[in-house]
């Protein structure tokens, strides 16, 4: 008996310049590629990338000089998996919210380039790798601030308060202040009033940045009924919050100079908060005159800048000391 011919299922390819098929291998390649991306998009590495900033000039100062490149090597290593983490997972549980909001609609899981479960287990095993990685290469101090630090991010801010408080930056804002905590740990195997201040720098710090963006993406937040206090405060009640956690911010700053540093820090810690008051009054100013959205994101860029420059001169004090 005859047997009919089976189609094939690939499409034919084009061969090559050897007779050999090279389009599918190049299509493959350029979904593998995509795939990565996707991958690496749901850990929010420009988040991550001013995490790290914070990360090394506390283990700087912890060492009182420069410390042992493969214990710098390891914590940033852990410090960025443990970020990746966290953020992946916050990806999955706001998923929902990310798709209704115009600011997250390009994250992976909104775009449904990389499925939940997929993203689950990408940010469970980044964490487990992050916190084995810090107890086996610096100390469980340091692994233990880092679970700790994953958990606080995912449970308590995102599933937690996010969506029920409009404290929750305020409280959950925590998360992001445990790398300078674990930078020096990773260190000394301890703590001490020095990384607790520098703490309370990023803890009062994470309110003005935030909400500055959050006026931008106010009907944002509302669309997916998320009560940042942009949404459920006035906007002077917002702009008088961010002076207020603003000059805050700058007193913590400078509490650190008598405590750990010299006058390096102190004269570069003293201009950059002025900077940093100077600019949420004109926030406040530009809000009681009606219009306050290009003064938020002025702020909110500076608010950036403003945490690199002074953990910056922690570094420099340190070393030039």
């Amino acid at each position: 008996m005859t047997q009919t011919p089976v189609a094939p299922t690939q499409p034919a390819a084009s061969p090559g310049a050897d007779g050999t098929a090279a389009a599918p291998v190049r299509v493959d390649r350029r979904v593998s590629r995509g795939r990565i991306a996707s991958y690496i998009a749901l850990t929010k590495p420009r988040i991550i990338e001013l995490l790290l900033v914070t990360t090394l000039p506390a283990m700087i100062l912890a060492a009182d000089g420069l410390p042992a490149w493969w214990l710098v090597v390891a914590t940033m290593v852990g410090g960025t998996l443990a970020a990746g983490s966290a953020n992946a997972l916050n990806c999955y549980v706001d998923r929902d919210i990310d798709a209704l909001m115009r600011r997250t609609t390009h994250r992976p899981l909104a775009r449904h380039d990389v499925s939940p479960q997929g993203a689950l287990v990408f940010g469970l095993i980044l964490g487990v790798v992050a916190v084995g990685l810090m107890g086996a290469v610096t100390n469980w101090l340091a692994a233990g601030l880092t679970a700790a630090a994953i958990a606080f991010y995912v449970v308590v801010y995102t599933m937690l308060l996010k969506r029920r408080t409009a404290q929750n930056i305020v409280w959950g804002g925590a998360a992001g202040c445990m790398p300078v905590l674990i930078g020096w740990s990773a260190v000394t195997g301890s703590l001490a009033w020095a990384p607790v201040v520098l703490f309370g720098v990023v803890f009062f710090w994470t309110p003005p940045h935030f909400w500055a963006l959050a006026i931008r993406y106010r009907e944002d937040y509302a669309r997916a009924g998320v009560p940042m206090l942009p949404v459920v405060a006035s906007p002077k009640r917002v702009a008088g919050e961010i002076v207020a956690y603003s000059w805050v911010t700058v007193a913590t700053s400078l509490a650190l100079w008598p405590l750990a540093t010299g006058w390096v820090y102190g004269v570069l810690a003293a201009a950059a908060g002025a900077a940093l008051i100077v600019a949420a009054h004109r926030l406040y100013r530009q809000t009681r005159q009606g219009s306050n959205a290009k003064a938020a994101m002025q702020l909110f860029h500076l608010s950036n800048s403003y945490l690199a420059f002074l953990f910056v001169a922690v570094a420099v004090d340190t070393l030039v000391h």
